[in-house]
């Protein structure tokens, strides 16, 4: 089953040096959603080759221009294009308005149903599940209300090693072995853990714009994989605390502290034509850190590495 993430813009409040702002596209299981939606997300998404149609879920932050300035354009396409499947839109209180008013002003009438979910900034909630996850709200210290959003897969059934089945095997008795059971074969007991993998359950967490916050090391502890904003090196932790924003080594603290696999940075200061000085920052703390290029994928392994 696909977990992966692709970046589709990085930069913060102005798009520089060939880098957007910030967009991001999760594919798990063939069911794709759409967290931030920075201005040109479209263009991003039709440069990459991600169709518009696949998406059914969108997750927007908060409402700093950087952010969601590309939805209007992104959802008028999907209309355009003759879109008749619902789509979900999770985002702050003030969104819905913006858009309905959009629309009354340009006479269109979606050929699509849009749902709105507003988020609470104020504390974690579960927004959303269904077969395969579960997505909850995570708040943040920003200058406005501010959410990151948590995907964690459900538990899942083990991974049978069919090398390791014979004949004797029942279609119950795989099915029981599919869901950690023991089994009993003439007489013997057939250790579970002998035949099948335990498949894991992978997580992603999105945390956008925010300063330094502990808080949310509870909830994403032990998550696969982190983004995590870094909009500035760590001689501009005065500047960043005052903007609502984090360093390198702020981002890197909270991936060590939450015990999390992989680093994503991202949302870098026009300041910054190079990124890789704040790469090396991050990683003097928490080795396993990325940088959030465009176009770049990370995918998760559904089986623990070895």
């Amino acid at each position: 089953m696909i977990f992966e993430l692709t970046i589709l813009g990085s930069n913060s409040a102005t798009p520089s040096f060939g880098r957007h702002q910030t967009a991001q596209l999760l594919n798990i299981n063939e069911k794709f959603y759409l967290i931030d939606c920075g201005e040109g997300t479209q263009v991003r998404l039709k440069y990459y080759k991600k169709k518009f149609s696949r998406i059914s879920h969108i997750f927007i932050s908060h409402l700093h221009g950087d952010h969601y300035f590309g939805l209007p354009g992104l959802l008028s396409t999907m209309h355009l294009q003759g879109r008749t499947e619902e789509l979900h839109l999770f985002a702050p209180a003030g969104l819905r308005e913006i858009l309905l008013i959009l629309l009354k002003h340009s006479a269109t009438t979606l050929n699509y149903p849009l749902h709105f979910h507003e988020t609470n900034p104020e504390k974690p909630e579960q927004i959303f599940e269904n077969k395969h996850i579960i997505v909850n709200s995570i708040p943040l210290q920003h200058g406005i209300p501010c959410t990151g959003f948590y995907f964690k897969e459900k538990p899942k059934t083990r991974k049978i090693i069919k090398e390791k089945l014979t004949d004797e095997f029942t279609l119950q008795e795989i099915i029981d072995l599919k869901h950690g059971k023991d089994v009993e074969i003439n007489g013997k007991i057939l250790r579970n853990e002998d035949f099948t993998i335990k498949k894991r359950q992978r997580s992603f967490a999105f945390c956008s714009d925010t300063s330094y916050q502990e808080g949310i090391i509870d909830q994403i502890r032990d998550v696969s994989l982190l983004y995590h904003e870094t909009t500035f090196m760590k001689n501009y932790a005065e500047k960043a605390l005052r903007t609502g924003h984090s360093t390198t080594h702020q981002a890197a603290q909270i991936a060590q502290k939450a015990n999390a696999e992989r680093l994503i940075i991202g949302h870098y200061s026009s300041r910054y034509r190079e990124i890789q000085p704040l790469l090396q920052e991050a990683r003097e703390i928490f080795p396993v850190t990325e940088l959030a290029i465009e176009g770049k994928s990370f995918s998760v392994s559904e089986i623990e590495p070895s």
